[in-house]
C-alpha cells in the first residue's frame, strides 16, 4: 500500500473544515463583504470542544450517542473513497453499498436524535430530511452503478480507475449527466441553497440545523465537523469523476483532490450567490431530477459502452 491513502485520510481530518470557510468567502465576494476568516470553523470548533453540554429532561441516551455514531460512520465512509491515480485506504468488492449504508447511518441517527429531543421543530427536520433522502439516494446508487458496470466492480476504491480522457472524449455526454446528478446530490445532501440555508434562523423553513437546535458544547462540534466531512466525501467523488487525470506519482493524486475539491467548495458558493432557495413544494422535484439525470446518463453511458 503507498502512502496516498494514509495521506488523503490525514488531509480531510485537518482540511475539512476548510471548505465550508471557502464557501462562505466566496458568498461573501459576491455580496461585496469581507465575510468571516476561512479558518472560521476552526475557531468555532475550538471554542464549543471547551464548553459544556446540556441536555433536555426528555432526552435519552439516543440523543447523547447520535454525534459520535454519525462522526464515527462518515469518518469510516472516508477510508472508502480513493483519490485519482491511487485507491482507497479499505477497499473491497461490495464496498460501495457499505459507501451508501454509512451515510445513511449518519442520516438515521441524526433523524433519531432530532425526533428523541420531543421538539416539534426537530421531528419537522427529521421528516423533510427523511423526504429529501429518499429521493437522493437512488441518484447516488444510480451514479455508482453507471461507473460500476463501466469498470466491472463493486468495490469505491476501483470505480473510477476507468474515469480517463478517452472515456470522457467517447462518452462526454453520459459523464456530464452524471456529474450534474452528482452536483445535485451534494448540495441537498449537504443542506446547501437551493435545497436548504444552513444559515436560516427561521425555524419553519429549517431542515438540518432544525434537527441539530438543541446541540451544544462539543456535541455540536461533533456536528459541524462531521458536515464539514460530509461535505469532503461528496466532493471527492465529484472531483474523481469530473477530473480524468491519473497522477503517476500516487501522492499527486492527493495534491490534485485538495485542488478539485476547492475548486468545488467555489462551485458551491458561487451557485449559492446567484440561486435563491427553492420553495420546499419544488424541492422534491428538483431532487427527481437528479434521478432522472443519472438514469439517463447510465442509459447513455451503457449504450456507448457498448
Amino acid at each position: 500500500m503507498t502512502a496516498a491513502p494514509c495521506l488523503h485520510i490525514a488531509a480531510a481530518l485537518l482540511l475539512a473544515p476548510l471548505l465550508p470557510g471557502v464557501v462562505n468567502r466566496t458568498k461573501a465576494a459576491f455580496a461585496g463583504r469581507r465575510g468571516p476568516p476561512l479558518l472560521q470553523l476552526y475557531f468555532d470548533l475550538a471554542k464549543l470542544l471547551c464548553k459544556g453540554a446540556v441536555y433536555s429532561r426528555t432526552a435519552t441516551w439516543v440523543f447523547r450517542a447520535a454525534p459520535s455514531i454519525t462522526l464515527a460512520a462518515l469518518l469510516i465512509a472516508l477510508t472508502l473513497v480513493p483519490v485519482p491515480g491511487a485507491p482507497a485506504l479499505v477497499s473491497f468488492g461490495g464496498s460501495l453499498f457499505l459507501f451508501v449504508s454509512l451515510l445513511g447511518l449518519a442520516r438515521l441517527a441524526t433523524m433519531l436524535a432530532a425526533l428523541d429531543t420531543g421538539s416539534s421543530f426537530a421531528g419537522m427536520g427529521a421528516s423533510r430530511e427523511a423526504q429529501y433522502g429518499a429521493l437522493s439516494e437512488p441518484a447516488i446508487l444510480l451514479v455508482l452503478a453507471a461507473f460500476a458496470q463501466t469498470s466491472g466492480t463493486l468495490s469505491l476504491s476501483r470505480l473510477f480507475e476507468g474515469v480517463t480522457p478517452a472515456l470522457w472524449h467517447a462518452s462526454g455526454p453520459a459523464l456530464g449527466l452524471l456529474g450534474a446528478a452528482l452536483l445535485i446530490v451534494l448540495l441537498v445532501e449537504n443542506c446547501r441553497i437551493p435545497f436548504d440555508d444552513p444559515e436560516t434562523h427561521l425555524e419553519l423553513t429549517m431542515i438540518h440545523e432544525a434537527m441539530v437546535l438543541d446541540y451544544g458544547g462539543p456535541d455540536l462540534a461533533f456536528v459541524l465537523y462531521g458536515a464539514a466531512l460530509k461535505l469532503w466525501l461528496f466532493g471527492a467523488l465529484l472531483v474523481n469523476l469530473v477530473l480524468p487525470l491519473r497522477p503517476a506519482h500516487p501522492t499527486a493524486g492527493v495534491g490534485l483532490l485538495i485542488a478539485g475539491l476547492l475548486a468545488t467548495a467555489v462551485a458551491v458558493g458561487v451557485i449559492e450567490s446567484c440561486m435563491a432557495r427553492l420553495r420546499l413544494l419544488k424541492v422534491p422535484l428538483l431532487v427527481l431530477g437528479a434521478s432522472a439525470l443519472a438514469a439517463l446518463g447510465l442509459a447513455l453511458l451503457l449504450r456507448s459502452v457498448a
